[in-house]
């Protein structure tokens, strides 16, 4: 488990960026033999991500749920996310398998949805927890003065609607 970190936090990323959501759903739980090849596809992606920065992947955080999985990645460029997603062998040879065993049978559902950020144009708050998302990808730090609202992560000049409270440690 992760160490939380009291306080408000932000993140803080140098340049634009791409959130890159991929996930799988299980729409028939007796078809493991469809759904668990595709959980199990996932790993070896994401070792081979790891493993080779200069493939543009910054990181990324699984959220699972009873239906499926879902991963956010973030990634450098939409070039390199797209170069890899043409060319990673480990991809590849995941998206051959399932167009071949799923297809559009219905058994196992997959999505992504790409987006690209623009430097200074996201936002995000993390009060009480251990370094997270966009966090654990780019620099975690503190949210207070020109970060301590939404609007003025954004770059807009507004007052808190609710003070801050003091940084205390929980006893």
């Amino acid at each position: 488990m992760s160490k939380v970190t009291p306080g408000r936090y932000t993140a803080q990323m140098e340049g634009s960026f791409v959130v890159f959501i991929i996930g799988f759903r299980i729409n028939k739980l007796w078809a493991v033999h469809k759904w668990l090849p595709v959980m199990n596809s996932m790993s070896p992606m994401l070792q081979e991500l790891y493993r080779n920065k200069e493939l543009g992947f910054i990181d990324g955080t699984f959220h699972v749920s009873w239906r499926g999985l879902t991963l956010i990645q973030y990634w450098r460029s939409f070039e390199q996310l797209e170069h890899y997603a043409r060319h990673g062998a480990n991809h590849l040879s995941a998206w051959r398998r399932f167009n071949q065993a799923v297809g559009t049978g219905g058994d196992v559902g997959i999505f992504h949805e790409t987006y690209l950020v623009q430097e200074g144009q996201y936002e995000c708050l993390y009060n009480n927890m251990p370094r997270f998302g966009l966090a654990r990808a780019g620099a975690h730090v503190p949210a207070t003065g020109r970060r301590e609202t939404a609007g003025r992560r954004l770059g807009r000049d507004n007052e808190p609607a609710v003070p801050t409270p003091p940084n205390r440690m929980s006893r």
